[in-house]
């Protein structure tokens, strides 16, 4: 028995080694995107072209109202930068720096990282992100695969996967900049963005030298459980689950579930959180996890508000808890990145 475990165990590794062998490097030549029809007659066409264009619609109105607002003391940039992934991909993102930044200073980096389903940049993130910059951070906000107001490639979602992947690949690409210290890396999520910072440090355990997890998905096993019918079918038919149910996948929905792997954690994190939370419920999430890096011996600090205002939302709002929130979030990267 002992010896047809070894030979099988040789054979699977020898298969995987020829896998990833013959894995491409990239899309074959002569592959093609596909595209919206752009004059569509039917009705499911132009209800998804009209969503497409409102997406659009909403990203740049975000970018005009912040110049409006934060203009004068933040500098913008939108731009791409490139997947790390096979298929060769642009990202779109947004870079914020001081608009007096001197550019021969190298400073901090700071990866901020929205949730949701579909999301983008809006207004409820620029206090975050003018504080970050004020308090001496270059930001980049990467709208990783999954966001929505940049075309139908970008709009296709992969949890715990191509939103990882591309979270990473900002992170490299802000380390590049002239005025950044690749050296001083941070990282803060909210929601889906915070299952994707703790998936990130989990993946890359020296990338970042501090992070900050706020109300994040820690356990998509329990997110699949408790989520409405029509979301659960529609993540299951991702890519990466193959159309099926963590029943029939188990091991793909354990992949992307960063309360299993914690043990990778080498970051220094915050992990922020409030009871009473009715999307990613306390006792799932944060709480199980904050006991795992307990369990752990990880370098970790942690504050749970008492059913704070707007529950999951708590941090875009301007209350108590809210201020609290980005003192101690501030004052955690602070103490690892030296600002």
């Amino acid at each position: 028995m002992k010896t047809f475990a070894c030979a099988a165990a040789v054979l699977s590794f020898g298969l995987a080694l020829s896998a990833r062998a013959e894995e491409p490097a990239g899309p074959k030549e002569g592959a093609l995107n596909t595209y919206l029809n752009r004059e569509p007659t039917d009705t499911a066409g132009q209800l998804a072209l009209m969503q497409q264009g409102q997406f659009a619609l909403q990203s740049d109105t975000t970018v005009a109202l912040f110049f409006l607002q934060y203009g004068s003391r933040v500098r913008l940039e939108r731009t791409y930068f490139p997947a790390t992934t096979s298929d060769h991909e642009m990202v779109p993102c947004y870079v914020f720096t001081s608009a007096a930044v001197d550019k021969s200073v190298r400073r901090p980096g700071l990866v901020v990282v929205h949730g949701g389903f579909h999301e983008k940049l809006d207004w409820r993130f620029f206090r975050l992100i003018v504080e970050a910059v004020e308090h001496g951070y270059a930001v980049i906000f990467p709208e990783y695969r999954g966001s929505s107001g940049y075309g139908e490639t970008i709009y296709t979602n992969t949890y715990g996967v191509t939103d990882v992947a591309d979270v990473l690949a900002a992170a490299d690409y802000l380390a590049k900049k002239d005025f950044v210290d690749p050296a001083r890396l941070g990282i803060v999520g909210h929601s889906r963005g915070g299952m994707a910072t703790l998936l990130a440090i989990e993946k890359a355990p020296k990338r970042f030298q501090a992070a900050v997890d706020l109300a994040g998905l820690a356990d998509f096993l329990a997110y699949m459980a408790y989520k409405p019918e029509a979301r659960r079918q529609e993540v299951a038919k991702e890519k990466h689950f193959g159309g099926r149910m963590p029943g029939e996948n188990l091991p793909a929905y354990m992949e992307i579930s960063p309360i299993l792997h914690t043990d990778s954690i080498e970051t220094p994190l915050l992990v922020l959180a409030t009871t009473g939370d009715k999307i990613v419920p306390f006792a799932l999430h944060s709480e199980r996890l904050i006991d795992a890096l307990k369990a752990r011996g990880k370098v970790f600090d942690s504050h749970i508000y008492d059913n704070a205002p707007g529950g999951h939302v708590w941090i875009f709002g301007d209350s108590p808890e809210t201020t609290d929130a980005f003192r101690r979030t501030f004052e955690w990267l602070g103490k690892y990145l030296h600002p």
